[in-house]
């Protein structure tokens, strides 16, 4: 949010401290971001003076220039100039040499002293599109005869100087989206080491009635989406630019100028918080307003010329016959002020933020006015609004105000009660505050102390501040305005460490994210919030079972996320985008599902993706795909590294799978496969992609709380033997593997499978593998004797419970 400083000054009377005044709104809560200098016309219009042509003649050497002799003050300078309606007498604007100035597109160039068909020249006569005024270039500027020469340009077009304010406002901030918000929060600063600034507010009291000739009815059908509606009628005014002052002001926090009316809107709104529109009268059909809901379908053309089709929860500003203005969001093509309006009908609102937010985010809107309406805005201000445009509206545009102002308020909302016990105060702030400093900052906040007893304060607090209903949060008012930085700490630290038998799952994760890490993978974090639509893209993972955010922030947030893996596929999408493509990512993130009416439940899993080459391009490397068995091979590393070693396999059916095996040990630990394509394209990704999702809960039962014992390295050699098996074409390495360990535990160490032959040499309905077996003694080096009775014995049970046979 832009915040203009000397906006900010016209409501407290504080002398220039920028640093100080941006530090302060930091550290009360209202994030500076940065400070940025601001003029109306760019460049300040520094070096450009009033000049007096005291002579001008042809140009000997030109027959379209002219040679010009122009005081400038303190001296006569000679000036070439090509602009036809040059003549002597005239008092016009000078750029002097060294002067710069700035074209269209904002570049500078710098005014030096040349020669110009052998005549010298010591600065340029300017046009208004030259110097920033406008955009003619017909001729040059020609100024009021009554100025004296030498006299600054900026001092005679008002030429404003400012800083704007990037304040980053968080959401519950909703009483600071004004000036009058921030400079309210910036005398509460002050008022701590210094005496309160006065605060200045905008003055009512010129408002009245002129006659009642215009006077609108209006209806609100539904009171609860708009609790307060206010208006009034304004005629005979002109619409015609806004004067400088109400420009600079707008175009200081980045709003073009429009016209009289429609600018003084936007400044009222930014000036106090409050939303206005203003409405052509002579579209309004039947002299009356009324706020409605329309059914589903309802086409409605907003000012942008885009047809929308209105929901049946959308609020409306209708006349008689048609719908005007979608309320506090978007104005409708017909019914906004153009430049042959005369008389206006003018609206001050609140609405109901939950139904402004949603109406926006379901039409893809956010406006400024919806951007306050959502958030909550300051319901006691809604008349006061009203005057204040409608006088600088009289002031500016002229007219009459022509109705009285018409208040519909059936159910005022009342301001927060809350008592703030001193010992609460004293517990959560961990220091004593003076109590009349605290009824003081109170003040300053306009929360009101209406009653004070022994134990507390009796608090009244404003509607404007819907974020402050609790005395947690009042606590949190006292402490940022008292100052964090003014809370002692103790030069002790107290701590108590006991032992404790529950197992450190973070510290789990860290071991398991620094072997992803060493192994290549990258940590990401995805978004919890999701599209609803990507649960329409499996059967499994189900639409039926999502949790609904009630006041999604977009249809792309809509939802809480079922499965991990569209946040995977999301950053693998936007890296294959940018031609990042060897990708492999691993993400910690819970998953969230309603499986019955109002039963949640919230599960925590470790995703793993990969895509393209194992590793980068080198020359003394092939490239490797991914592939299923690599991505199988991290999982496997990462379950015996937490000691689960006795793993079964079977093959899983997920729908979002191709290539798909579940890997259990008592319970289901792993789903890895390939990513079917139709999925995969669904984010435009043509590459396989390969997955694993690890229920990261079911894992962390069988992590053993004990510390595994550290075994030596055996002193005796370990020994190696080779077999070619031929099986049946459906045996796995798997079974052959935990056969072999169940013949012998305690001198086979490890059994790998290191070649994989199928041909037509081969009987029909086999395979054959080549394993390779690790005999290893840790007492003793073993003998041959003994390896050959190992390895009989091994392929003895082969034979039996497989049906292997030596090739």
């Amino acid at each position: 949010m832009k915040i203009s400083y000397n906006w900010l000054k016209q409501f407290i009377n504080v002398a220039d401290d920028l640093d100080k005044h941006t530090a302060l709104l930091t550290s009360l809560g209202l994030e500076v971001e940065g400070v940025t200098p601001f003029e109306s016309v760019k460049g300040g219009l520094k070096g450009v003076v009033v000049g007096h042509v005291v002579e001008c003649k042809k140009h000997s050497n030109a027959d379209k220039l002219k040679l010009t002799k122009v005081d400038i003050g303190n001296e006569v300078v000679q000036i070439v100039c090509g602009a036809a309606n040059v003549a002597a007498g005239q008092k016009v604007p000078v750029a002097t040499i060294g002067t710069t100035l700035y074209d269209a597109k904002g570049e500078a160039w710098k005014i030096k002293k040349g020669k110009i068909r052998g005549e010298e020249s010591h600065g340029m006569i300017c046009a208004e599109d030259e110097l920033g005024l406008g955009t003619s270039h017909a001729g040059i500027m020609v100024l009021d005869d009554e100025l004296e020469p030498g006299t600054p340009l900026a001092e005679v077009f008002e030429i404003e100087s400012d800083h704007v304010i990037e304040i980053g406002l968080t959401p519950n901030r909703a009483d600071a989206m004004s000036h009058m918000g921030v400079a309210r929060d910036l005398r509460a600063g002050l008022a701590v080491n210094e005496d309160a600034p006065s605060f200045i507010t905008p003055s009512l009291s010129s408002f009245h009635v002129d006659s009642r000739a215009n006077r609108f009815d209006i209806e609100v059908v539904n009171n609860e989406l708009a609790p307060r509606y206010c208006g009034v009628s304004i005629n005979g005014l002109k619409i015609e630019p806004s004067p400088n002052w109400l420009k600079n002001r707008l175009k200081a926090i980045g709003i073009t100028p429009k016209n009289n009316v429609v600018d003084i809107t936007n400044y009222v709104m930014h000036e106090i918080g409050q939303p206005l529109h203003a409405f052509d009268a002579t579209n309004i059909e039947g002299n009356k307003i009324i706020v409605q809901t329309l059914p589903s379908g309802t086409p409605f053309t907003t000012l942008d010329g885009v047809i929308h089709e209105l929901h049946e929860e959308d609020l409306m500003i209708c006349d008689t016959e048609k719908p005007l203005c979608i309320a506090g969001v978007y104005g409708g093509q017909n019914s906004g002020v153009t430049d042959g309006t005369t008389s206006i009908f003018l609206e001050s609102a609140y609405f109901n933020p939950v139904s402004i937010r949603k109406t926006a985010k379901r039409h893809g809107f956010n406006t400024d006015a919806s951007f306050r309406f959502e958030r909550g805005i300051d319901p006691n201000i809604t008349e006061d609004a009203l005057k204040r445009a409608a006088i600088l509206i009289k002031e500016i545009a002229g007219g009459e105000i022509t109705s009285d102002i018409s208040d519909l308020y059936p159910v005022k909302i009342e301001d927060y009660e809350v008592f703030l016990p001193f010992a609460k105060i004293d517990s959560l702030i961990g220091q004593k505050i003076d109590r009349a400093e605290i009824k003081e900052i109170l003040r300053t906040l306009d929360i009101n102390v209406k009653n004070v007893t022994e134990t507390g304060l009796g608090l009244s607090i404003p509607a404007y501040r819907n974020d402050v209903s609790r005395p947690v949060d009042v606590i949190e008012e006292i402490l940022r305005v008292y100052g964090y930085d003014r809370i002692e700490t103790s030069v002790k630290l107290n701590a108590s460490i006991a032992p404790s038998s529950r197992l450190d799952s973070f510290k789990i994760e860290n071991i398991v994210a620094q072997q992803l890490i060493g192994q290549g993978f990258i940590e990401m974090m995805a978004n919890s919030l999701t599209a609803a639509k990507y649960h329409e893209l499996t059967e499994q993972i189900s639409a039926k079972n999502e949790v609904k955010i009630l006041n999604p922030l977009s249809k792309d947030l809509s939802v809480m996320r079922q499965s991990l893996l569209y946040g995977g596929l999301e950053a693998i999408a936007y890296n294959l985008n940018r031609k990042q493509n060897d990708l492999k990512f691993f993400e910690f993130g819970n998953s969230y599902h309603q499986f019955k009416e109002r039963s949640f439940t919230e599960q925590k899993h470790l995703s793993i993706l990969t895509v393209g080459n194992v590793q980068p391009n080198a020359w003394n490397a092939t490239d490797i795909k991914a592939d299923f068995f690599y991505i199988k091979g991290a999982v496997i590393s990462i379950l015996n590294r937490l000691g689960i070693e006795t793993i079964s396999e079977k093959t899983t059916k997920m729908d979002f799978l191709s290539e798909g095996l579940a890997l259990s040990s008592g319970g289901k630990l792993v789903d890895i496969g390939m990513v079917k394509k139709k999925i995969a394209r669904s984010f435009d990704i043509d590459e396989p992609v390969f997955y694993a999702n690890i229920y990261w809960s079911e894992v962390l039962k069988l992590v053993s709380k004990e510390h595994r014992p550290i075994e030596e390295i055996s002193k005796f050699p370990p020994v190696n033997r080779d077999l070619a098996l031929l099986v049946d074409q459906q045996t796995s390495f798997k079974e052959l593997q935990n056969v072999a360990f169940q013949a012998e535990r305690k001198l086979l160490k490890t059994v790998e499978l290191f070649d994989v032959y199928e041909g037509k040499e081969l009987p029909k309905g086999k395979k054959s593998y080549a394993l390779s077996f690790k005999l290893q003694d840790q007492e003793k080096t073993l003998t041959d004797k003994q390896i050959d009775k190992v390895m009989s014995k091994v392929q003895d049970q082969l034979e039996k419970q497989v049906g292997a046979t030596v090739r």
